[in-house]
């Protein structure tokens, strides 16, 4: 997470502030960094899948995902790049349902910025973690065992071709606090010179 010095504005989002709040009470739990990332999938049938926080990009309060670009789910976001987080916390009972738009970076992507945020997000991953996207292709039929076999990963080689990088961008989050029973509602808006403000709302459980 951010800390001080310039990074500390990434902190500026009240929403943002909750969501440290939230995971710093909920550390000592290991299921605290999954939530559920749903997309738009196949003939606008939803898709929800539960995912693994990768930490904000920095300077800002996109929000990363490592996957496997193999998986039907980089399609549909490519098709409709729109979806929702959905965190619940278990010793808070605070859930935060995060809106926005997903960026799909993977191997056809050019942007060298987009590239260098990829590499990173591979290198802060463990080897174990890498080695998974030199398996198969996830979801194919497993006739034997044969493939589940250890793979080699060289840990110094930069991310592989089935590794995919997904940073949702927060336009509006819902944050629900079922002890405290207050909701609020934080809305972004794009001001003029083209930074972020965000308002809030207070609303009914």
């Amino acid at each position: 997470m951010a800390g001080g010095g310039p990074a500390a504005s990434a902190l500026s989002s009240p929403w943002r502030a909750l969501l440290q709040r939230a995971l710093d009470a909920n550390a000592h739990l290991r299921h605290s960094t999954y939530f559920q990332l749903a997309t738009v999938g196949a003939a606008g049938r939803p898709a929800n899948r539960t995912v693994v926080f990768r930490g904000f990009q920095e300077l800002c309060d996109k929000i990363q995902i490592n996957t496997d670009a193999r998986t039907n789910k980089i399609g549909e976001i490519k098709s409709c790049p729109f979806g929702e987080i959905c965190w619940y916390f278990t010793d808070s009972w605070e859930q935060f349902r995060i809106s926005g738009s997903i960026d799909v970076i993977d191997a056809s992507t050019t942007d060298p910025a987009k590239l260098q945020h990829k590499e990173k997000a591979w290198f802060s991953s463990s080897v174990k973690s890498r080695s998974q996207y030199l398996g198969p292709q996830p979801g194919i039929p497993v006739l034997d065992d044969e493939h589940v076999k250890d793979v080699h990963l060289d840990p110094l080689a930069g991310p592989v071709d089935a590794f995919c990088l997904l940073v949702l961008d927060p336009e509006k989050v819902d944050y629900l606090n079922l002890k405290s029973n207050q909701r609020l509602i934080f809305t972004r808006r794009q001001k003029d010179d083209g930074s972020n403000d965000w308002m809030a709302v207070k609303v009914s459980p």
